[in-house]
């Protein structure tokens, strides 16, 4: 992980914007992991995943930042006001006092003042976009920064205004490794892993749960996310059942499993490539802007994963697409192949050395 680097040559010095989520930390801190000659420090909000994550590793600063909900109508431009009086402000004063080179960010709603403050300074801002389709920020502030990357070579088409680079999407180093696993799951077992994404998913629970009977006749051994939000969470009890509301060796558990069950978020579709894990993926249906079915589409259409919307699938369907899958080894080599061929492996290392030559001065093409 990374450090509070205080020894590194004062002009070396970048602010990461990334708040939130695991999809916008993570790819932030696998970036910062390579950038080990710069000094780093980070921008927040309060109370959310990155006071958990950050201290450990870099000096954190917080702002408070609100969503945008909607179209860009009155609320929102009250919301862009609050942000120009206040947030742009205080950034703006960070990047001075703190003498940074250029602001790096991973979008969502932090990335707005991150951006304008720095180029108001005259200074770089780079934008990573994991998403197929870009959100609302990437959209509205990508051709103000230096440079978009994208993690999806699709979301090129939605940002005609930025200046982009595909470099995929980091991932933790862990995933590009071995890992042990240590859940008790004979070598040869069939294991299913079902994962609703980092606060889980309700209804992809009922239904793998409803499922599980026929898969464990068949031999499987199934390995249930079910986040912590679900009430029913602990109905199930079976030796080839293994339910947690999360798992810290994802890496492991991804390398192991035969078949995925997965939302669609960026970040787990980023880990199910690298990991060249077949799936079965079920776009959060309230999304924001579906976004994740134009994630899945992106691995359906190379063949690396089936993708079925939630109000189309029963407990009925959905048992018998996994067995079918799970009794066609070609077609899972098939998937994993296509799922391979979709990993970037050295993101975090193309999204480092573009920080470098942006903050450097050095024109990226």
């Amino acid at each position: 992980m990374g450090r509070k680097n205080t020894l590194i040559d004062a002009q070396n010095r970048l602010l990461i914007a990334a708040s939130g989520t695991g999809g916008h930390l993570f790819p932030a801190i696998a970036t910062a992991e390579k950038l080990t000659d710069y000094h780093i420090e980070w921008l927040g909000v309060p109370d959310r995943l990155e006071t958990q994550l950050i201290p450990s590793l870099y000096p954190l600063h917080t702002i408070a930042v609100e969503g945008f909900q909607g179209r860009l109508g009155l609320g929102s431009a009250r919301i862009l006001g609050r942000l120009l009086a206040s947030s742009i402000f205080d950034v703006r004063k960070l990047l001075k006092q703190g003498r940074f080179q250029g602001v790096f960010t991973t979008g969502g709603y932090i990335a707005a003042p991150a951006i304008i403050a720095a180029r108001s300074l005259g200074l770089p801002a780079i934008l990573h976009e994991s998403n197929a389709l870009p959100g609302k920020v990437t959209r509205w502030f990508g051709p103000w920064c230096t440079q978009v990357a994208i993690g999806f070579e699709a979301a090129a088409q939605y940002l005609p205004k930025a200046k982009t680079v595909y470099t995929g999407t980091p991932v933790r180093s862990q995933f590009l490794t071995p890992q042990p696993l240590d859940l008790p799951i004979p070598e040869n077992t069939p294991l299913i892993l079902a994962m609703g994404g980092s606060q889980g998913a309700v209804r992809i629970n009922q239904l793998v749960r409803q499922c599980a009977p026929a898969w464990f006749d068949a031999g499987a051994t199934i390995v249930h996310l079910t986040g912590n939000n679900d009430p029913e969470a602990e109905n199930l009890k079976h030796p080839q059942y293994f339910s947690m509301p999360f798992y810290d060796n994802m890496a492991g558990l991804l390398q192991r499993a035969n078949l995925a069950i997965s939302r669609s978020g960026a970040s787990a579709l980023t880990e199910l490539a690298v990991t060249n894990t077949p799936a079965i993926l079920i776009p959060y249906p309230s999304a924001a802007e579906d976004h994740q079915s134009f994630n899945a589409a992106v691995f359906t259409k190379v063949g690396a994963a089936f993708s079925y919307r939630q109000s189309e699938l029963n407990s009925e369907s959905l048992a018998s697409k996994v067995l079918d899958l799970l009794g066609d080894s070609e077609q899972l080599s098939k998937m994993s192949d296509a799922a391979d061929r979709l990993a970037v492996n050295d993101s975090a290392e193309r999204l480092a050395k573009l920080v470098r030559e942006l903050l450097q001065g050095i024109e990226h093409y």
